[in-house]
Parts: C-alpha cells; structure tokens; sequence
C-alpha cells in the first residue's frame, strides 16, 4: 500500500490524483539497442576535409553515414521502432524520470502481448535488412570512398537492433522503513512529490495535445483557399476521436475544467462523419464556432500553466 502524507497536497486536487496514481498506475520503462549509422571523421579525415574547404580542423565538425537509412529495408527496421514508442507512450502517462512512464496495472498484460508482437516484428524485419546488409554495405563503399572503413561494420545485423521493457518500481523500498524511518519518509516524501508532478505532467500533456486537435479542426473547417472550403482529412475527426477514447481511459480526474473541455469537444463532433463536414457548409461552420470556444479556454490553460523545468539534483 503506498504511503500517504498527512499533509495539505494529500487532501488537495492533486494530491488525490497522485494518491489515485499511484494506488492504480505501474512505472513502465522502454529501451533500444541500435545500431549507429552515423559516426564522426577521425582527426586525419577531418584534416583533410578542412583542406578542402581553406578551413581550420578544429573548427571543423563532420561525420559519414554509414549506411543508406532510405532503403526499404532499413525503414522497415526503424518503423517497428516508431510503433513501439506510439504504443509506448499512448498507453501510458508521463513520469518526470528519464525513460520512464506510467500505465494502468490493468494494462500490463495487454502492454506485454503488443510489445513482444513488436519485438517479433523487429526480429523479422532485421532479418529482412541482414539479407541486403551486403549490397548495403557495397553502395556505401562507393558513396564514401576513401573515407570508407570496414572496421565501422559489424559482422552482421543480429543483436545490434532490439526493444526491451521493465516494470521498474518507483515507490521507497520496505527495507528501507526498518532500516532508517528518518530515511524512509524522506524517500516517501519524493515519491509523492514525483506522482504530484506526475498530475501535472498529464494535464499538461492531455491539454496541448487536445488544443493541437481542435485548433487543426478549426483551422481546417473555418479557413478557405482561393474562396473554396479548405480541404481536410478524414484523420482529423479520427485523430480527435481517438483522444477522447485515451482520455477516458487515462483520465485522472484531476481538473474538472479539462474534463468539462474535452466533453465539450466531444459532444461538439460526436456523430458527425467528414463526409458530412465536405457536403453541408452550414453544419461546418457550426462546428467550427462551437471548437473556437473550446480552443480559447485552451489557449487561456495554456498561457496559465507555463511548461514545467524539472531541476536534477547533482549526483
């Protein structure tokens, strides 16, 4: 059971958030190997380089790319990536610890099945680059010259690209009550601070986000080009749509003015397909009216909740 602070923050607004964080909520932690495709000229390289520019070397910062990134193949490779870290961040909520996140104890399994589907995916797709590794490497022997070096490339691809996962946990361990309580409370006493952060890092985020969405909407539905309606995508219903699903699910009901914004917008554009928005002038601009209002509060929330600087303290 985590600890609750008998102090002012615990009985506040967001001090129950934090409280309901921590109680439902699991730091979940995502990581990359890759392999680097860019690497910095040696000190004769650069020399050389210089030289052919009437330029100082010390002054002078380049690299080479080692391998084409625009091959199918490769973007293959770094589109599982993309997705991971899609799906990464858009099942869970930021935490103000590098690499680190927070998602629902109820979606672990769901988090667990998708990400080893994504590692497979990987897998396969850098098996895919390992059988143009060669022709690869051929095309980059031509690009570079003598600036090529086989040294820069591995043997092969295997186990120079993988994703991995942890559930690291956050919260002071019990050890540590027995050990120093003097010490405990202090550990306590950050957590909390952590999670409380944590509320305000999700508002912040949730907040931008939706004010992105309705202000392209906006933007889309009330604008016109050379005297016609601007033409708009299907996604920016969709998009919209698709937040207000990730909000209900991540939603920690810790401001009762976001939660009255985002089902203002979705009553706003609850039933209405884009085909309609294309074909009926007048419901477009209703539309439009009633997002403008919903996007200057936003604006206001925005301009009264400046971006967080989150100081380290020196190790």
């Amino acid at each position: 059971m985590s600890p609750v602070l008998d102090d002012p923050a615990a009985r506040s607004p967001t001090g129950a958030a934090s409280e309901r964080l921590r109680a439902t909520m699991a730091a979940v932690r995502v990581w990359f190997t890759w392999l680097g495709v860019r690497k910095t000229l040696s000190p004769e390289q650069k020399t050389q380089a210089a030289e052919s520019f009437g330029a100082e070397r010390d002054f002078l910062s380049a690299g080479k790319k080692l391998l084409d990134t625009s091959h199918p193949a490769f973007k293959a490779v770094t589109s599982v990536r993309s997705r991971a870290v899609a799906f990464w961040k858009g099942i869970s909520l930021p935490y103000p610890e590098p690499g680190i996140r927070l998602i629902r104890q109820d979606d672990i399994s769901v988090f667990t099945v998708q990400m080893t589907s994504l590692k497979d995916q990987l897998i396969e797709a850098v098996g895919q680059l390992e059988s143009h590794y060669a022709e690869l490497k051929s095309a980059a022997r031509r690009r570079l010259g003598t600036l090529y070096n086989v040294a820069d490339y591995p043997a092969t691809l295997h186990g120079w690209f993988d994703v991995a996962w942890d559930f690291p946990s956050v919260e002071p361990p019990d050890y540590l009550r027995q050990l120093s309580p003097q010490l405990f409370e202090q550990e306590a006493a950050r957590v909390a601070a952590r999670f409380d952060e944590a509320v305000q890092l999700a508002e912040q985020a949730f907040t931008e986000e939706l004010s992105k969405l309705v202000s392209h909407l906006t933007e889309r539905l009330s604008g016109s080009d050379d005297g016609k309606p601007k033409i708009f995508r299907d996604t920016a219903i969709e998009n919209l749509q698709q937040f207000f699903e990730r909000f209900r699910h991540l939603n920690i009901r810790s401001s009762e003015q976001l939660d009255e914004l985002v089902s203002q917008a979705q009553r706003t554009v609850r039933g209405v397909e884009p085909q309609q928005l294309r074909d009926n002038s007048s419901l477009r601009q209703q539309i439009a009216t009633q997002l403008s209002s919903v996007q200057s509060v936003l604006d206001g929330l925005l301009v009264d909740r400046p971006r967080r600087k989150i100081l380290r303290r020196a190790k």
